[in-house]
């Protein structure tokens, strides 16, 4: 898997998040995309996901050197972030037996594996919305890791974990991600100690007002 960004910026109204970022993400590595709170992080992630398209410049996604159309991309990817909700209405195991008829897993076993390995076993008939904040992340983490692409985008993958939480979330990344494309954002190191290439948005961002636009 291939993502190419030539030139690509993103603005909402006048307002520019980041100009003229040109870069190549490639499988096999994985990267961090970093910056301060509002610095457009997520815009970034949303923006290589196909969920948002590019104000300027373009972004190509290729996958054993075919191009895959813009409307395509979503089979190949995973993502976990905070703003994509659950199904509260569901049990945990019922979320993922519904979300595997769009994605199957890349985990042989059954689902009740899954929630094992995620430590939320015990929790598998326990609709979520009765879950923590933690035990609501653990599930996002499982849905997105063991979904079989070749792509997984992590925006604060460990927000409301705990320390434990965060154990599970290393032992994830190396069990289940080394052959994948993997891309944290996040300006939480230890959510992305693990990545090999740093992407600075602030790199990307832009002085210009709005007169000069």
């Amino acid at each position: 898997m291939k993502i190419s960004l030539s030139d690509a910026g993103k603005r909402f109204n006048r307002d520019w998040i980041f100009r003229h970022l040109t870069f190549n993400f490639e499988s096999n590595i994985s990267y961090a995309i970093t910056g301060p709170n509002g610095s457009g992080k997520s815009t970034l992630l949303q923006l290589i996901a196909g969920a948002l398209e590019p104000s300027e410049g373009k972004v190509h996604w290729h996958s054993q050197e075919k191009e895959i159309e813009e409307a395509e991309v979503y089979k190949h990817i995973s993502i976990c972030a905070p703003y994509l909700e659950l199904v509260e209405e569901m049990t945990a195991l019922e979320f993922l037996r519904f979300h595997s008829r769009f994605k199957p897993f890349i985990q042989d076993g059954s689902h009740t594996d899954i929630l094992n390995i995620v430590q939320l076993d015990k929790a598998g008939h326990k609709q979520i919305r009765y879950f923590s904040s933690g035990m609501k992340q653990r599930l996002k983490l499982a849905q997105a890791i063991f979904s079989n692409t070749p792509m997984l985008l992590l925006d604060e993958p460990c927000t409301n974990l705990d320390e434990a939480g965060y154990q599970l979330y290393y032992s994830l990344i190396d069990k289940y991600c080394s052959h994948r494309l993997v891309i944290v954002s996040s300006n939480e190191k230890l959510e992305y100690s693990f990545c090999k290439e740093v992407v600075d948005i602030t790199a990307f961002k832009t002085n210009l007002t709005q007169q000069q636009l």
